[in-house]
């Protein structure tokens, strides 16, 4: 089957392994990599640990062997001393079920995100508004947020938080947007996340004025913002209801 390097994977959220390089005589550079097989599934599942010297293998470790195994005379002492070791024959075997059935369930797993906007004014003096848009519970980590207004890609005051970790392998993210509403705009937070299909799009509206007061322009869907195919993929948050002079 397709070998998963879980050492090199980049959407591993947490690599249990990575390749291990240190530098020899001479500038020479060895590594060792680590490799998961997998066939129908986890059903039969091989570990290899494979060991390379100036780019060239020298010697691997075999899951269904069960031991080191010399591919040039270099790796030969190794693998002897090695093979000599049961405990350390048992560890790597260990990893078949610790690390690559383990990490196989977490490939497979995809969590999309649910996004929401909230506006706040942190100065009531100032005429700006800030926006956050915040996608939570997703898997993996890779994620692409970008704001728009009127449709149009806003790159200056935007300002994006750090990915953090939710304590079960998903993330959130907040991005925020600085900027000064006018009546009529439409202000929109996309999301693109490998979970998904099409993309979500989330809206905030500026909305008019009637009776002195800013008016929803609709009322969000009990499932928005939970991804295309998973409720509504297109939400529209309404500004908070604010008093303000009637300027009828």
């Amino acid at each position: 089957g397709e070998p998963l390097d879980f050492g090199r994977r980049p959407r591993t959220a947490h690599p249990p392994s990575s390749p291990t390089a240190r530098s020899g005589s001479g500038g020479m550079r060895e590594l060792r990599e680590k490799e998961c097989h997998f066939l129908n599934g986890t059903q039969q599942v091989r570990l290899l640990l494979r060991s390379f010297y100036n780019r060239q293998e020298i010697d691997y470790f075999d899951s269904d062997l069960g031991k080191y195994v010399a591919v040039t005379p270099l790796g030969q002492p190794d693998v002897d001393k090695w093979n000599r070791d049961e405990v350390y024959l048992q560890y790597w075997k260990a990893q078949v079920d610790s690390v690559c059935r383990h990490n196989y369930r977490l490939y497979k797993m995809l969590f999309w995100p649910t996004v929401t906007i909230s506006p706040t004014k942190m100065d009531p003096a100032s005429p700006n508004t800030i926006l956050l848009c915040t996608a939570r519970g997703f898997y993996p980590l890779e994620i692409e947020v970008r704001w728009l207004k009127n449709g149009q890609l806003e790159e200056e005051g935007v300002a994006f938080g750090e990915e953090l970790q939710n304590g079960d392998w998903t993330y959130q993210l907040q991005v925020i947007l600085e900027t000064q509403p006018q009546w009529g705009d439409v202000y929109t937070c996309q999301v693109e996340h490998a979970s998904l299909e099409a993309p979500i799009t989330v809206q905030w509206a500026f909305p008019s004025l009637k009776g002195g007061w800013i008016l929803p322009l609709a009322v969000p869907d009990p499932h928005c913002g939970e991804g295309a195919g998973r409720g509504n993929p297109l939400c529209v948050f309404p500004a908070d209801p604010l008093k303000i002079p009637n300027l009828n």
